[in-house]
């Protein structure tokens, strides 16, 4: 079980294992990685690293150590073996880990790509934390006390009436044909649709009222698990299209949406769901 007393003083020791892998595992990566250490998994747009593989493994020894008993989803891990997927639902508390979201971009050589880990328990979100080392951009949430960007609190807000709406979304190529007609639902008036870049920053950018919501039609824990406490506890709102609770363990009705408030999800749910 997972006290209160951890989440009051350990909160800090996390952020600090986040800065160390960061620091020892990818920035010196960053820009200067050759052409071997870059293996495509899925196809040519699922990369990962050695970057990867190596800040995951400095993070599974330390975010364990931090909470004894405590196991780790990491996504090289679950890519190395499928069954490690299935501690989502188990009774220890989890660390679901992705080391560097926004892989093309970090091999591109651009700045916009992140660490991110959340803490769950028997499918709740605890806490979590994005970091864009890259950017010196930290952002820390726990259940139930808020949000914050380097060290200030995060408010998402809510769109500007009448504006059109900001939405980064999954490329309508890499979706099966049903969600593809879904997202297509976008294309519409009073919409600004665009294909993400790192699920972690575009969550980000909803918590900081900067994006108004996001569509994505894949529901891997770690691309999604940091960014969802982040956004609930700056005031934002998610909904599948079927209109229940985005679940982390999985088994959702795809494509799910996040937003700066619940009147946007519930608009951009019902044109994924074209209604």
């Amino acid at each position: 079980m997972i006290d209160e007393g951890f989440l009051a003083g350990d909160l800090a020791a996390v952020e600090e294992a986040l800065r160390k892998a960061a620091a020892a595992e990818i920035m010196p990566r960053f820009r200067q990685l050759a052409a071997h250490e870059i293996v495509e998994k899925n196809g040519p747009h699922d990369l990962v690293t050695v970057a990867d593989r190596l800040a995951e493994e400095h993070l599974t020894a330390s975010l364990t150590a931090i909470l004894p008993g405590s196991v780790v989803v990491g996504e090289e891990a679950v890519h190395a073996d499928p069954e490690v997927y299935a501690e989502l639902r188990g009774d220890a508390p989890v660390w679901i880990v992705d080391p560097v979201d926004g892989t093309r971009q970090f091999v591109r050589g651009e700045a916009g790509f992140c660490t991110l880990v959340a803490l769950a328990h028997q499918g709740e979100l605890l806490a979590s934390w994005t970091y864009a080392p890259a950017l010196d951009e930290m952002a820390v949430a726990v259940c139930g006390r808020g949000a914050t960007l380097n060290g200030e609190p995060l408010h998402a807000g809510s769109p500007a009436p009448g504006a059109a709406l900001d939405v980064a979304t999954s490329h309508p190529d890499y979706t099966t044909p049903d969600q593809k007609r879904a997202l297509l639902g976008l294309r519409t008036d009073g919409v600004q649709a665009r294909p993400c870049g790192s699920a972690g920053l575009e969550y980000l950018a909803i918590a900081r009222g900067e994006l108004d919501a996001v569509a994505f039609s894949w529901e891997y824990a770690w691309d999604h698990a940091a960014g969802l406490l982040l956004v609930a506890e700056a005031g934002g709102a998610q909904t599948t299209v079927a209109g229940e609770p985005f679940r982390i363990a999985g088994g959702n009705a795809l494509p799910f949406t996040v937003a700066r408030d619940a009147a946007t999800a519930e608009r951009v749910r019902s044109l994924l769901a074209g209604e």
